[in-house]
């Protein structure tokens, strides 16, 4: 299962990576086209640009969600204990993975807002930008049950060694 997690990891990390490298052009090109005659003013450009960025932070906070890179709010105090650190992580990850499951929920009732509407300049359904809610809540819940399995032996091990010296 782990096998499959990382190639879809993988394959984020490389949506990512394209994604940001279309988004410069658009963006590029308003900024020239505003301070130069050299180059028209697009429309579209504004709406690409936007596409891309909203697919950039959902994929990139779902990437952060397998790295744990994303950040922390230290709300609960710091635990001496290593069957401490494993609650906490497994109360973190828990907490990620009910926002996890209201993206996906509400998400898909976005999306299916945005399926009864189209662009104005592209034409392009805005479902197609507005499902980036729910696909981050179902990586996001992906992930997290892994990180929750994983907290989940680290609290068996923590626990049998702090009943094991007692």
């Amino acid at each position: 299962m782990r096998n499959f997690i990382d190639l879809i990891y993988r394959g984020l990390q490389l949506v990512l990576t394209l994604l940001i490298a279309t988004l410069i052009f658009p963006v590029t090109w308003q900024i020239f086209s505003r301070y130069t005659p050299l180059l028209p003013n697009l429309i579209w450009t504004e709406e690409v640009s936007r596409c891309c960025l909203i697919w950039v932070i959902m994929i990139g906070a779902s990437v952060a969600v397998r790295d744990g890179s994303h950040f922390d709010v230290d709300v609960l105090p710091h635990p001496k204990t290593q069957f401490g650190v494993a609650v906490n992580r497994t109360l973190v990850h828990g907490a990620i993975f009910l926002v996890a499951l209201i993206f996906i929920g509400w998400g898909w009732r976005f999306t299916m807002f945005g399926y009864d509407q189209s662009s104005e300049l592209t034409g392009l359904n805005m479902a197609f930008i507005h499902v980036a809610w729910p696909f981050a809540g179902f990586c996001w819940v992906l992930f997290t049950l892994e990180k929750l399995y994983d907290d989940i032996q680290l609290v068996k091990q923590s626990r049998g060694g702090a009943n094991g010296a007692g």
